[in-house]
């Protein structure tokens, strides 16, 4: 695909190693990953292509990233990405178009820099959603800026939460403390938490189940 279908975002070439060098320790050599809103599909490609004993299937809201993803997967060699699909998390089942997938599909799902860029509802969609799909064993990887109850909060993300809320008051960074109340509503619990450069957090999530839960644990870089 000739490189002007190609959309780039700065951000994901900035923080697509600091979170491989994190999946590189989480993940098993094989499995099936689906990543909610792929966007340009940078992080797909570079994923996929560093683990191609994965099958990666990108997803996004707006068909109109498809051509992107498609075509950062092509340059980067990664035959293991799967064709977009369409993907609203306020919807059910999943994915918004086509067939169903199963119960207990995918051992990685991955959500990056969406919950402060959508209403609060996607949050519990996300959440119910891997609740559904995550097979045993498996895990909810989201990546993005938090705000945290007694952590001083960067005066970047003061900055950037307050744009978010100026361009759309349905949009702003999450209390990582409101998030977990509703990850636990959907049946996750929080088990990792990695601080990662330009103050934004890796976030690991597992089933609740007595049998897959581990205490919480913290890295930073």
């Amino acid at each position: 695909m000739s490189l002007p279908a190609l959309q780039h975002s700065p951000a994901a070439e900035r923080n697509q190693a600091p979170i491989l060098a994190q999946l590189l320790a989480l993940l098993t050599p094989t499995g099936a990953a689906l990543e909610i809103a792929s966007g340009t599909g940078q992080h797909a490609a570079h994923f996929a292509a560093a683990f191609p004993g994965w099958t990666w299937q990108p997803t996004d809201q707006q068909a109109t990233h498809f051509a992107s993803i498609t075509g950062w997967a092509a340059q980067a060699g990664a035959a293991n990405v799967r064709a977009p699909l369409r993907l609203d998390v306020l919807q059910s089942p999943w994915p918004s178009e086509g067939p169903a997938f199963g119960e207990s599909s995918f051992d990685l799902i991955y959500c990056a820099n969406m919950l402060h860029i959508a209403p609060w509802a996607c949050c519990a969609g996300l959440m119910q959603g891997a609740a559904r799909h995550l097979a045993p064993g498996g895990c909810l990887v989201t990546y993005g800026p938090y705000l945290e109850d007694g952590v001083p909060t960067a005066p970047g993300n003061l900055a950037f939460d307050a744009s978010l809320r100026a361009q759309d008051a349905a949009w702003g960074i999450r209390r990582l403390e409101d998030v977990t109340t509703v990850a636990t509503q959907a049946g996750l619990r929080l088990t990792a938490r990695h601080a990662l450069p330009a103050n934004n957090l890796l976030l690991v999530w597992t089933s609740a189940q007595p049998a897959t839960a581990q205490p919480l644990t913290e890295a930073t870089p």
